[in-house]
């Protein structure tokens, strides 16, 4: 049986090393990715790229993917942060044993959740990012990813192949 993991990204912003560096990876470890949104369709990311957003995420299962990744971006502050449909949907995943994992300002929305309370977790650098870890009960680490058993963290771009890397051993 192959693995699948769930990327899901803003609807507008994402950042596409982010993005793509991990899919990368997954993909060539034979991980199936499918990229969510909180809509379907071409979306943007900061620097003009594009992704395809196949589904929307309340809109699948969370125990149909083996791994679910929040992927940061400007667009991320903006549209994932505050969602409760979304920090819902990644608690359920937890539950259901998916691992949950967030990059960049998409660790943030992880730790919204309250699962990375008395966790270390890896955000991308400044200040807006670190005080909501802290915020929410967890504990920023200066490293590209951190890796508990069932909950990954990223920093950014600069450690998303890191990151992606980290997936797909998690997942083997």
């Amino acid at each position: 049986m192959s693995k699948k993991a769930l990327l899901i990204i803003p609807p507008e912003r994402f950042n596409e090393d982010e993005l793509f560096q991990p899919k990368e990876v997954l993909e060539n470890a034979g991980v199936a990715v499918t990229i969510a949104s909180t809509k379907t369709g071409e979306i943007t990311g900061d620097y003009q790229g594009k992704a395809l957003a196949e589904v929307i995420f309340s809109e699948v299962s969370a125990s149909d993917y083996d791994a679910i990744a929040v992927i940061g971006g400007s667009g991320t502050n903006d549209h994932l942060w505050g969602n409760q449909e979304l920090q819902s949907f990644l608690k359920q995943a937890h539950e259901q044993k998916v691992l949950v994992t967030g990059i960049c300002a998409g660790s943030v929305t992880v730790a919204k959740t309250g699962l990375l309370s008395g966790r270390k977790a890896a955000c991308y650098p400044v200040d807006v990012q670190i005080d909501e870890l802290k915020a929410n009960s967890a504990e920023y680490v200066k490293q590209h990813v951190v890796a508990h058993g069932d909950i990954i963290t990223g920093d950014g771009p600069d450690g998303a192949k890191e990151f992606g890397e980290s997936l797909a051993a998690a997942l083997r």
